[in-house]
């Protein structure tokens, strides 16, 4: 993933972390000649956590203001493998895009299946009722990150979703 977001010049905006797949994707854009962002928290800016080779780091007080940093840099999300917090986070963002706060392209990079599960209970949501179509479409997901990113690329929001759920239409 890193490698292929530095061959089409996109810079990594990430959590500033040197460990798991994150800082694995951050060194496979830096060792491809590409750009990395890192935003950490205070609390997380050590040595035994924070990536110390990036093209940038800022460091915010909060968690909160971490994650609006984050957003307002980002022009796109991707979520790999992981827990709570990428959970958390990929499900605030795809909640912000439902009501419109941002009209920026969501990716899951579905390794191995990592997120079949997930997107099973999605497709069970919409077929409740609980999430509509348009919704679930705002989402991209693939194995490949040149898919991936090629999806993203495409990706056209629909202000009819947004208006769909705030009952505008």
């Amino acid at each position: 993933m890193g490698r292929v977001l530095a061959e089409n010049n996109i810079r990594l905006i990430f959590g500033g972390g040197k460990t798991g797949l994150m800082g694995a994707v951050a060194d496979g854009v830096l060792a491809a000649g590409g750009e990395v962002y890192g935003v950490i928290v205070e609390s997380m800016n050590t040595p035994a956590l924070a990536h110390q080779g990036l093209t940038r780091l800022e460091v915010c007080p909060t968690i909160h203001e971490r994650k609006a940093r984050m957003y307002a840099l980002a022009e796109g999300y991707v979520a790999l493998p992981g827990g709570f917090g990428t959970f958390d986070e990929l499900f605030e963002t795809i909640t912000w895009a439902q009501i419109g706060v941002h009209e920026k392209p969501i990716g899951l990079l579905n390794v191995r299946g990592y997120f079949d599960p997930m997107w099973a209970m999605i497709l069970h949501a919409e077929k409740e009722g609980f999430i509509f179509p348009e919704h679930r479409k705002m989402i991209c997901k693939s194995d490949s990150p040149e898919e991936l990113l090629a999806c993203m690329g495409n990706y056209q929001h629909s202000s009819d979703a947004v208006k769909r759920w705030m009952r505008q239409a």
